[in-house]
Formats: C-alpha cells, structure tokens, sequence
C-alpha cells in the first residue's frame, strides 16, 4: 500500500511540476558537485556500467534464463507445472515496455540536463532501465527461490536488491535520471514483485495436491 502512495504522490508532483521536484534539483546539483570534486574516471565508468545492468540487451536474458533453469530445477523435482517459470518470465519481460513507454510519453518529462523533448524522445519519467531491472531480476530471482533451498533463495533476493539499488545509482550518478524517475520505478516494479510473489506458489506449487 505505501509502495503504492508514494508512487501515486510522485507521479502527481511530475505531472503538475510541483515544489517535491526540488528534490531532484537537490540531488542532481549535490551528484554533480561531488562528481567533479572526486574526479574519479573508474567511478564515473562504474555508473554507466552499473546503469548498462538495466538495459533490456542485458536483463531480459538473464531473466530467461534463469526461467529456464528454474523451470528445469521444477521439473528435476517433481514439481506439477514445471513449465510455469518461461511464460511467467516472457509476460514479466513484456509488461516493462507495455507499462513504462506509455507512462513515459503521457509525463513527457525531460532530463536531467534540462533539454526540451524531442520529437522522437517520450520522456524520462518513470525510468525504464530502473523498472527493467528490477521487474526482470526480481521476476528471476522469485522464480530460483521457489525451486532453490531457503537460504540459496534469501541470498540470490538479497543479491539482485543491491544489483537493483547499484542500477539506480548509476542512472542518478550518471545524469541519466532524475531521483525521483528512479524511485517512481523501483514503487512501480515493488507491486508488480509483491503480486508475483503472491501468485507463484499457485502457479508453481510445491506439491502435486495443490496445483488445483
């Protein structure tokens, strides 16, 4: 639900320019000063590799494939519907661009730089490299902890929130996004998650007598 608040409150203050922008301004103007005081060439390399983690060529076959491994582990143990983990994740990898591009073209908010839009751009808010990373690692790594041991399970979730957090991280460090672009997708993509974790154990049970 508070996922779903704040979502909603900053989707409100992008679409009227209102004064929780200036939070944005803050951080971008804070990033940029700190980037030129440390003048580190590596770390501004690492915020652009961190921020590549997010791009569709990269995330979606991870995803993929740790569906197939997922659906192959399911199988190995017996598991009814074993098959479930490849469409949930080709559905997974599909709803980025379907929820993402629209929100992108209707906000059409422009960059940190502070450009106008142009005609073929459809705006930097909610931040797709941020919701592809999270829906598409997340999606992967609920998929493995249904079919892994719980503690194999709890360290790959572990493992792919700080790979999530690393992507909205280089985004802002980079001047790719704006804060609030990153935490707009990071509310969206939690949702999306939390249904997903509710759904999988009917779609993926554990025990033939509950595949009904």
């Amino acid at each position: 639900m508070s996922l779903a608040v704040l979502l909603a409150a900053v989707s409100w203050q992008v679409a009227v320019d209102g004064p929780l922008l200036g939070l944005d301004t803050a951080v971008r103007d804070g990033v940029r000063e700190a980037r030129g005081a440390i003048g580190s060439t590596l770390l501004n390399h690492l915020g652009v590799a961190l921020s590549d983690l997010g791009g569709g060529a990269v995330a979606v076959p991870v995803l993929l494939g740790c569906a197939g491994l997922a659906a192959r582990l399911a199988r190995r143990g017996g598991r009814p519907r074993w098959w479930v983990p490849v469409p949930v994740a080709a559905v997974a990898a599909v709803l980025v661009p379907l929820l993402v591009v629209p929100a992108k073209i209707w906000f059409a908010r422009p960059g940190p730089y502070g450009a106008p839009l142009a005609g073929d751009q459809w705006g930097w808010y909610p931040s797709g490299h941020t919701a592809t990373s999270s829906i598409a690692y997340g999606t992967a790594a609920l998929l493995l902890a249904r079919v892994l041991p719980v503690v194999a399970g709890r360290r790959l979730g572990t493992a792919c929130a700080l790979v999530c957090l690393g992507v909205g991280a280089g985004l802002v460090w980079s001047d790719f996004h704006w804060l609030l672009d990153v935490v707009a997708s990071w509310c969206l993509s939690g949702l999306l998650l939390l249904g997903l974790r509710l759904l999988l154990p009917r779609l993926l049970p554990d025990h033939p007598d509950s595949a009904s």
